[in-house]
């Protein structure tokens, strides 16, 4: 702003206009005390008639007035010095005032003008100044500016406004455009309400705005097409400025690049983002970080750099501002054979899925990789804490150790398998290398190589309860099939003894006794057997929600009185592949047992949902194939149970019951139903807090023609049983059985109902025997096989019986399930199954429904 001549801002100087029109209230009292006297003189000088009264009135008048005015002074109701000093303090003010103030009524008179308004407005002499209005309103570049600020005076409002002008307002310069700042107020005095304008010549203020955005233009364009790139950024990474040469290396268009719309991590590889929050979560106002890492661009190629990093805090002192430097390490060509060394090592150290760390004798961490950032914390990889503190207890001596091997330049230092630290079970294996040798003033002794093992460990532990559970499935199935095979033959004996002595018989009741014990024996078979998930499955498509519903009485009863049973289910559930007896015999088994976990009162929750794919690695369980299931929680407020009895709770025989209360089959009949069913079932439990049991079932997705199971022989029979009363035949039949207690008893009882019975203890004996028959004129109608036998197989007996007779019937006798040996069959197979123990009317059943088939 252009200043004024020294003479105006001197106290000598006089405004050019000063019309107040308000004197003082001393000024007016003694000129009204004089007048009055004056006249009492001349009326008493001249002897009129009334002089001297006029005289004495006069007199009292301004004794009145005096005594009043002495008073009112003590009172503080008339004051003189104080209002003179602070009127001529303002006067003062405003004179020496540099900005040219102008004061108007709201009819546009001017009530006063200093001396600076003149030398701003041109006007020499009072005669020659006028009102801003007057004075621009034929100005084009101002009329529009001075026309709103009077818009604003005239209701009583403030404003201010900046203009261009060709020329200069003042007379005798050299024309040159000029910058004006004119501002309008209203006084608030008591009266006609007056308006205060200024106006102010903003010239030079305004060259000097020109030449710093210039200037900064100019560094702009200097930082814009700098050989390095440049960005800046926020504490969320979002980039706020970004230079012209980082964006061309990046791929991106500085037209419709926006501040704070992208963020530095979309042009950062996963190991890049890693060590760039290590960084920020480490540095301090004052450090400059240097990063070796790639930039990836918006074509996806990388982008080898160096970055030069500084942070800072705003003035506001909350969010932080980050500039930084990004050096373009891409080998310029083959001729720069170091650098291109340089920028693979880089590489290879950052995108390593091993974590990598230099560490110092103590063990702290001088540089480490992004994967050793993700394995061990931010503030390992800061060298905040030793390597030792990152591990548990039990592994701390260990490292130790191979430090101290580190230092000491061994050779061959042996892995470690470690436990790292914090509530989470993870696991590492560790590999150190001595780096004593080297002494370059760095403090490396020793390169630690660290690979997360968690998913590892858990895999082998899972595979190892795996091979378990599956040995005992194998021997529980081995044992149920001779089981099988004893009691066959023990159902059999006591059908045969039945028939010879009838009700009354002294030995009758021994006998029904032999058979409930043979048939609570097979009960414990068919436990063992669905364990070992070779029992019989008769799979249909199941609605769990209208399955759970039918069994709220059952459960209901179970659960008892004092324990309270929910039912949840979620709307719209998808329909699973399962059989319905053992289905529901799961869910009782679970129910009863959450009953007996809960003392006194609780609650009993059975809850349905359904789970999609991307939901399950939620859970946390590793055996969990991602799919779609429907979900089956059965959940207890019960005592809970310990990590180690949570997992043996599956195993046959295991019980946490008193003697007598329990046979422990009752959860591994369970495992094995649903794992013969294609799902999973998992058990969570806290103690004092409850236990959760979670089924998995796959989702069942119908097609447009559905394949009917075949029937099994025994299953069809039992429903025939009663309508068939006549069990007897004529029909020949080929039993072949390797158990000869098992062959006899069977050959007995079809002889007994007029079958002509041929019999075979192998597969090729009965081949041989089925070849005599048919070359003698005779003829098989059935063969009845069992499954397992030595040189032969049912299954290949059945293929090779086919190849001689098509249209030969047959029946599998087995204590394993059905599917354990149909997969082994050519598709669309057609035969019956007896699954063992059977009785002697099983057996009538199941031979008369396949050959009136």
């Amino acid at each position: 702003m252009e200043q004024p001549s020294p003479v105006a801002s001197t106290r000598d100087e006089k405004p050019l206009i000063d019309r107040d029109s308000t004197p003082g209230g001393l000024r007016r009292l003694l000129f009204l005390a004089g007048f009055l006297f004056v006249l009492a003189a001349a009326l008493a000088l001249s002897r009129h008639a009334y002089g001297a009264p006029a005289l004495v009135a006069i007199f009292g008048l301004l004794a009145m007035v005096g005594i009043a005015s002495v008073f009112a002074l003590a009172l503080g109701v008339i004051r003189f010095g104080d209002v003179d000093r602070t009127s001529g303090i303002g006067k003062d003010f405003l004179d020496d005032l540099p900005t040219g103030t102008l004061i108007t009524d709201r009819k546009g008179r001017i009530i006063y003008a200093n001396r600076a308004y003149g030398e701003q407005t041109g006007a020499v002499s009072s005669t020659e100044v006028r009102t801003l209005e007057r004075l621009l309103s034929r100005e084009p570049e101002a009329s529009e500016a001075i026309y709103r600020l009077a818009n604003l005076a005239r209701e009583r409002m403030s404003g201010e406004e900046e203009f261009r002008l060709s020329r200069d307002l003042r007379h005798g310069v050299t024309p040159s455009p000029r910058w004006y700042r004119a501002t309008v107020r209203a006084l608030g005095r008591t009266g006609e309400p007056l308006l205060a304008w200024t106006i102010a010549d903003i010239t030079n203020e305004r060259e000097q705005q020109e030449t710093f955005f210039r200037d900064l233009q100019h560094a702009i364009d200097y930082l814009d097409h700098a050989p390095a790139g440049f960005f800046a950024s926020d504490e969320d990474g979002r980039i706020t400025y970004l230079n012209a040469t980082l964006a061309a290396w990046l791929g991106v268009d500085l037209t419709e690049f926006r501040p704070q719309t992208r963020s530095i991590s979309e042009f950062l590889t996963e190991e890049g983002r890693l060590i760039l929050l290590r960084t920020q979560a480490g540095s301090t106002n004052s450090d400059v970080v240097t990063l070796d890492l790639d930039l990836v661009t918006a074509g996806g190629q990388r982008l080898p750099v160096r970055l030069l990093r500084n942070s800072s805090r705003r003035v506001d002192g909350r969010s932080k501002l980050t500039r930084t430097l990004v050096l373009n390490q891409r080998p310029s060509g083959e001729g720069d054979p170091a650098r291109a060394a340089e920028v693979r090592f880089v590489r290879f150290f950052n995108s390593s899925p091993m974590a990598i760390a230099a560490l110092d004798a103590m063990g702290r961490v001088l540089r480490a990789n992004a994967a050793f950032t993700k394995l061990f914390g931010d503030a390992a990889a800061l060298g905040g804490v030793m390597i030792t503190d990152c591990v548990r207890d039990q592994n701390r001596e260990t490292i130790r150790q191979a430090l101290l091997a580190a230092v000491r330049g061994q050779a061959g230092i042996p892995a470690l398998d470690v436990q790292l630290a914090g509530e989470a079970a993870r696991a590492a294996r560790l590999y150190v290398s001595a780096n004593s040798d080297i002494h370059d003033g760095s403090g490396e002794v020793a390169i630690l190589y660290g690979v997360d093992i968690t998913e590892q460990r858990a895999l082998e532990e899972q595979f190892a309860q795996s091979q378990k559970m599956q040995a005992i499935g194998n021997l529980a199935g081995g044992i149920a099939h001779d089981f099988n095979n004893v009691l066959t033959i023990i159902t059999a004996s006591v059908d045969f003894l039945l028939l010879n002595h009838p009700t009354g018989d002294p030995s009758f009741q021994d006998l029904i006794l032999i058979k409930q014990s043979a048939n609570r024996a097979a009960s414990l078979v068919r436990q063992l057997l669905a364990y070992s998930r070779r029992q019989t499955m008769r799979p249909k498509m199941l609605s769990l929600t209208d399955v759970i519903a039918d069994m709220h009485l059952l459960l209901k009863r179970i659960s008892g009185d004092l324990v309270k049973l929910e039912r949840r289910h979620a709307r719209d559930l998808w329909p699973v592949m399962a059989d319905i007896g053992q289905f529901e015999q799961v869910i009782t088994n679970l129910v009863q047992n959450a009953r007996d976990a809960m003392r006194e009162s609780g609650t009993v929750t059975i809850s349905t949902r359904n789970v999609e794919a991307a939901e399950t690695a939620g859970f946390g369980y590793a055996e969990l194939i991602p799919a779609d299931y429907v979900l089956v929680e059965v959940a207890d407020t019960g005592s809970g149970m310990p990590p180690e009895v949570a997992e043996r709770i599956f195993e046959p025989f295991f019980t946490t019951k008193e003697i007598g209360k329990g046979t422990g089959l009752g959860l591994s009949m369970a495992y094995g139903i649903i794992k013969q069913s294609g799902g999973f079932i998992f058990v969570d439990s806290v103690m004092g807090e409850g236990t959760t049991f979670r089924i998995f079932l796959p989702r069942h997705v119908p097609t447009e023609a559905p394949i009917s199971l075949e029937v099994s022989a025994g299953s069809s029979g039992q429903s025939s049983a009663s309508a068939a009363k006549d069990l007897s035949g004529t029909s020949s039949i080929l039993l072949v059985e390797d158990e000869d207690n098992v062959r006899s008893g069977n050959v007995r009882a079809l002889k007994m109902r007029g079958y002509e019975v041929h019999e075979a203890s192998s597969g090729l004996e009965a081949l041989d025997v089925i070849d005599e028959i048919e070359a003698e004129g005779g003829h098989i109608d059935l063969v009845v096989s069992d499954v397992v036998m030595p040189e032969m197989d049912g299954p290949t007996l059945l293929r090779e019986m086919r190849k001689r007779r098509p249209d030969l019937k047959f029946i599998f006798v087995s204590g394993y399930a059905e599917d354990a040996f149909a997969k082994n069959l050519p598709d669309g197979e057609k035969f019956g199954f007896l699954p063992k123990p059977f009785s002697l009317r099983e057996l009538a059943v199941a031979v008369k429904t396949a050959l009136d088939e």
